[in-house]
């Protein structure tokens, strides 16, 4: 059985107001040790932790849309 470094039992996860009703979603959340990742479908099946400057990195490729369908650079 896999374990997680840190207990994430009382973790606020949230998903984004933009999401959809189609079940396509992550959540995310502070954690002591930086930013919990998750499927929303499958809350049980584990999350990835970011550090905040990977964060940070990876959100403002999303707000350039580096990761939308069809972009000509999605690395």
């Amino acid at each position: 059985m896999m374990t997680t470094p840190h207990d994430v039992s009382d973790a606020q996860w949230r998903k984004s107001s933009r999401s959809s009703s189609n079940g396509q979603c992550v959540e995310v959340a502070a954690l002591p040790a930086g930013i919990g990742v998750r499927d929303s479908k499958a809350p049980d099946a584990g999350h990835l932790t970011l550090t905040p400057e990977a964060w940070d990195a990876f959100m403002t490729r999303a707000r350039f849309g580096h990761y939308d369908r069809g972009a000509a650079d999605s690395t």
